[in-house]
C-alpha cells in the first residue's frame, strides 16, 4: 500500500522531519508553508537572505521535495487516480 503524505498549512516541526517527508507521494496545497523551522529561525541562525518565496509549496515542487501542489478540494480525485497507479 503506498503512504501519500498531504501536506497543509502549515506543516513544521517534527512532522516534516518525521513522516511528511517519506511519502511515496508527497502532495501539499497552493501557498502551504512547510519545513522543520521557520523562516526567521533560518535567516537568524545562517545569517543569509532567504530566497523569494522560500518554504512555500511551490518552492518545495521547484526544488522537487513535493511531488504535486494541488487544490484541496481537488485532493480526493487526485488520490484515487494515485491509487489507480498503485
Amino acid at each position: 500500500m503506498p503512504y501519500f503524505a498531504i501536506l497543509t498549512n502549515p506543516t513544521y516541526g517534527g512532522v516534516t522531519a518525521s513522516f511528511a517527508a517519506i511519502g511515496d507521494v508527497i502532495l501539499a496545497e497552493p501557498g502551504a508553508m512547510i519545513g522543520f523551522a521557520g523562516p526567521r529561525v533560518i535567516q537568524e541562525t545562517t545569517n543569509s537572505k532567504l530566497p523569494e518565496g522560500f518554504q512555500t509549496a511551490e518552492f518545495l515542487l521547484e526544488k522537487g521535495l513535493v511531488d504535486r501542489v494541488i487544490e484541496r478540494k481537488n485532493l480526493r480525485k487526485e488520490l484515487g487516480l494515485l491509487l489507480e497507479f498503485f
